[in-house]
C-alpha cells in the first residue's frame, strides 16, 4: 500500500504541476528595472518616516519589521532609513487538492497491421466476438501478442465483470489493472484490501454498479461514506466486521466532504436495489434509515442476523414505506426471532415474490401453508422448499 500511495502521489502532482504556470518578471527594458527598484525603495522609507512622525504601527509594515515594532509603535533607535527588504519573487499559490482524473486515451486502432506493411483482413470489431467467448485467463494471454492485441483485450465489454473474490492480496498492479478495464461488477470478497486502495478504486470506477464486499472490514468498507461513491445498485457487505448500527448511519448519510459547488447532497446509496446485510449486528434503527435512504430497494437479505425480530418486518412493511412496495424478495432464513406472526405483515407487500424463512426455529410449515391458502385469492404462492415461498409464475 506505501508503494501504491507513492505512485498515485507522484501521477497526481506531475498532472498537478503540469496545470500550474509560474509567473514571470521580466524588465521591460534595460532602463526601465534600476527606475522601478530605485522608485519602491523610495517608497519604503517614505512610509518609514511617515509611519515614525505618527507614532503609530501600521499593520501593512509589520511584516517588513517586526524585530523594531513596540507595543507603543517604533523602537527610538530604529534608524530613520533603511536599505528596502529583498523582493522575492512571486510565489505558486498552492491550491487545493482536488481528484485530477487522467486524460481519455486515443480510440484503439480499428485494424490489426502485418510484418509486410498490410493490415490483417479482419477488422477490430470482428476480432471483438472473437474474444468474447474467451476466460479472461485466456485474454491475458492475447495481451501478450502484441501492442494491438493488448489495446482490443482491455476493452471494458469484455470486462464487465471482475471477481477478486478470497485473493489473498491486493497489489497496485491488480488495482490498475482494474482501473484499466472499468468493470461494471466488482466482487472484492473476503480479502484485505484496506480503506485507501478502496477509495483510490471508487473514485475512478464511476460505471460501477455491483459492488461485493463480504467479509472485508468496516475499516474498508468506510470508504463508501465519501461523495466519490459511484451510484451503485447492488451493495454486499455480508459478515463485515465492526458494521453495526451507527457505521450504517454512516454509509445511509448524505457525504460530509462534498467539493464546493456540489449541489446534490443526497445519500450516495440512493440508487441500490439489492442489499446485503447477512450475518451484522443491525437492529430496527438500521432498518428506519433503509426504509428512508433506499426507495428503489427490491431484494434485502437479513440471513442470520439476530436481532431481526416480528416488528422488524412490521416496521418494513408499514403504510407509508416505500419498502412495502418495492420489496420484491426477502432472506429472513436464521432469524431466530421472526415467528409465524410476521407472515401476517407480509400481506400488505403487494410486490413480493419469495420469502425465506428457512431455519427460522419459531416459523412452522402449517403457517406458510395458510399463508398460501389465504393468498391464493389474489397471489397464488407456493412452497419451492421449507419455508422458502415463492410466488407461482
Amino acid at each position: 500500500i506505501k508503494a501504491l500511495n507513492q505512485e498515485i502521489q507522484k501521477t497526481e502532482d506531475s498532472l498537478a504541476n503540469e496545470n500550474r504556470q509560474p509567473l514571470k518578471v521580466e524588465p521591460e527594458s534595460e532602463n526601465e528595472e534600476p527606475k522601478r527598484l530605485f522608485r519602491n525603495e523610495l517608497n519604503d522609507q517614505r512610509c518609514h518616516l511617515k509611519a515614525k512622525e505618527m507614532n503609530g504601527t501600521p499593520w501593512e509594515l509589520r511584516h517588513f519589521y517586526p524585530s523594531q515594532i513596540t507595543p507603543l509603535g517604533f523602537n527610538r533607535s530604529t534608524p530613520t532609513s533603511r536599505p528596502a527588504p529583498p523582493r522575492s519573487p512571486p510565489k505558486c499559490v498552492q491550491m487545493e487538492r482536488h481528484v485530477i482524473r487522467p486524460p481519455p486515451i486515443s480510440p484503439p486502432p480499428d485494424g490489426l497491421p502485418l510484418k509486410d506493411g498490410k493490415m490483417h483482413v479482419m477488422q477490430r470489431e470482428a476480432w471483438m466476438e472473437v474474444f468474447q467467448h474467451l476466460t479472461h485467463q485466456e485474454l491475458c494471454v492475447c495481451m501478450r501478442v502484441c501492442k494491438t492485441w493488448n489495446r482490443w483485450c482491455c476493452d471494458k465489454r469484455l470486462w464487465i465483470q471482475i471477481d477478486l473474490n478470497r485473493c489473498t492480496s491486493i497489489t497496485p498492479l491488480m488495482l490498475s489493472g482494474i482501473i484499466r478495464r472499468q468493470p461494471i461488477y466488482l466482487d472484492l470478497s473476503w480479502t484485505n484490501i484496506s480503506k485507501k486502495q478502496l477509495s483510490w478504486l471508487i473514485n475512478r470506477l464511476p460505471g460501477l454498479r455491483v459492488l461485493k464486499l463480504s467479509g472485508c472490514s468496516w475499516a474498508a468498507v468506510s470508504a463508501l461514506c465519501t461523495s466519490s461513491c459511484p451510484l451503485l445498485r447492488t451493495l454486499d457487505v455480508q459478515w463485515v466486521e465492526g458494521l453495526k448500527d451507527p457505521q450504517m448511519r454512516d454509509l445511509l448519510s448524505p457525504p460530509t466532504d462534498n467539493r464546493p459547488g456540489q449541489l446534490d447532497t443526497r445519500c450516495k446509496l440512493r440508487n441500490v436495489e439489492d442489499l446485503r446485510l447477512a450475518g451484522l449486528d443491525i437492529t430496527d434503527t438500521s432498518l428506519r434509515l433503509i426504509s428512508r435512504q433506499m426507495p428503489s430497494l427490491s431484494r434485502l437479505d437479513l440471513s442470520y442476523c439476530n436481532h431481526i425480530n416480528d416488528q422488524s418486518v412490521n416496521l418494513l412493511t408499514a403504510a407509508g414505506t416505500t419498502t412495502r412496495d418495492s420489496l420484491t424478495e426477502i432472506n429472513l432464513s436464521v432469524c431466530n426471532r421472526v415467528t409465524d406472526h410476521s407472515l401476517n405483515f407480509f400481506k400488505r407487500c403487494g410486490s413480493i415474490c419469495q420469502i425465506d424463512l428457512r431455519f427460522c426455529k419459531q416459523v412452522t410449515k402449517t403457517a406458510c401453508e395458510r399463508f398460501i391458502a389465504e393468498m391464493s385469492v389474489s397471489v397464488p404462492f407456493r412452497l419451492k422448499e421449507e419455508k422458502l415461498l415463492h410466488k407461482a409464475s
